[in-house]
């Protein structure tokens, strides 16, 4: 999108909200939010744990069949797609038209996307509890919100027959939470037969109306594996702990002080090993989540978290193997511990520019409809599109919700119509926008 898109974004805006088919799709978001519940209801009853979407994205899939959009299937990575034509036909595969790199010259097009995946395990995922506007339910606002306004844009947008100037892609996808490394998003913008064509992105993500998340929060996750040789808990007293040594260098990352500007932080938040109380366990594994804005500084904790189990271990090697100190054991010299720090996930930190088209039309979006909106830094979707230098924003799905990544997760569909609105709104100047 050009940058002079800006210097009349507003004007644009109050152009497009006035059509009647934007007016009559308004109305639908309205009218029919016992339909947008009731499709929350049954998606939110579908498990969708990281690596296990396909029977979600298959429900998701249907809906998008039933509401009308072109080409609906599941990508070679698992997401749901479907397109909403646009007006302008797309150059053919057999064009004489070409790029400066000698593809073909395909027609751009705006992606509108929510990830399927939750936080939970399949079996966390019970009977959702409907409650007038309040819907319990793991994974309620994060992100069976995002899916359900995806729908509700398409069900919308057919039904007033909005018609955008070029395609839109309806994504549902896979990967974004957990150790899920955003793996639907990258294909989608990397390896899918598409990639190229996209040009803008709008990730729906939780409830809210409010906030623009501009700025990827970059992050790199970690598995921390230290094995040994193990034992009975009496006969092998004096073999080294995996557990205990692993502990020992989580309690020094403790310590550390890190940098409050840039913000950067370290989590670890999953510890596993052992096998019986009474046994010298043979492996101790932790899995480590590291974030800043900043992605120099992620390198250095990074080093600083691998040196610093690399002592640890090293210390009880040395104690085990050393006869002049209290924990030498000729077991335990003979088997030292050994440790491995594999990565199992990057998130790259990226920023939208200020003077950003897809900023200054969803400001535009905003001030029309009354929204004070504010700027957020977030680990989302959008991390990979800005990551390439492709205009992306990350914003919420409407009503409000509490409890995230909890059990006790919920979501209050008031004032959804909203947020339906200001998303409709920047799809459509995204779409409509000179090519």
């Amino acid at each position: 999108m050009p940058k002079t898109f800006a210097s009349s974004a507003f004007q644009i805006i109050s152009q497009l909200a006035a059509r009647p088919p934007v007016h009559r799709a308004f109305q639908w978001f309205h009218l029919y939010e016992s339909k947008l519940r009731e499709w929350h209801f049954c998606v939110a009853a579908i498990p969708a744990p990281p690596f296990g979407e396909a029977a979600r994205a298959h429900w998701v899939a249907k809906q998008f069949s039933a509401l009308g959009l072109d080409d609906v299937h599941i990508d070679a990575c698992g997401n749901a797609v479907g397109w909403l034509r646009g007006l302008v036909e797309p150059a053919s595969a057999n064009s004489t038209q070409r790029r400066d790199d000698d593809t073909p010259a395909y027609q751009p097009c705006t992606l509108i996307s929510a990830h399927l995946d939750t936080v939970f395990p399949a079996d966390a995922i019970g009977q959702p509890v409907q409650e007038d506007s309040i819907l319990l339910t793991p994974g309620a606002s994060d992100n069976c919100a995002g899916i359900t306004a995806l729908l509700a844009l398409a069900a919308a947008m057919r039904y007033a027959k909005v018609e955008p100037a070029t395609d839109i892609l309806f994504a549902g996808n896979v990967g974004e939470e957990g150790e899920g490394n955003l793996r639907g998003m990258r294909y989608l913008f990397t390896d899918s037969p598409f990639a190229s064509r996209i040009r803008s992105a709008i990730v729906l993500d939780g409830a809210g109306t409010e906030t623009i998340v501009a700025q990827g929060l970059g992050s790199k996750r970690f598995s921390i594996t230290i094995t040994g040789p193990g034992g009975h808990s009496w006969a092998d007293a004096n073999v080294p702990n995996p557990i205990l040594v692993l502990s020992n260098a989580l309690a020094a990352l403790g310590r550390m002080e890190l940098p409050q500007s840039p913000k950067t932080t370290w989590n670890v938040g999953h510890i596993e090993g052992g096998t019986s109380i009474n046994a010298v366990p043979q492996r101790a594994q932790a899995r480590i989540d590291t974030r800043s804005t900043d992605a120099a500084l992620l390198v250095q904790l990074e080093r600083q978290i691998y040196a610093t189990v690399e002592q640890a271990v090293r210390e009880s090697n040395l104690a085990f193997a050393d006869p002049t100190r209290a924990n030498y054991s000729p077991e335990g010299g003979s088997h030292p511990l050994h440790f491995q720090m594999e990565t199992i996930g990057e998130r790259p930190a990226a920023k939208l520019e200020d003077d950003a088209a897809i900023l200054q039309a969803l400001r535009a979006v905003d001030r029309h409809l009354g929204i004070q909106s504010q700027l957020r830094i977030a680990s989302t979707d959008a991390n990979i599109p800005l990551s390439l230098g492709i205009e992306a924003v990350s914003i919420g799905s409407g009503g409000s919700g509490g409890g995230v990544h909890t059990r006790q997760e919920w979501f209050d569909a008031v004032g959804r119509d909203l947020a339906l609105r200001r998303i409709l709104l920047l799809l459509l100047a995204l779409a409509n926008a000179e090519i």
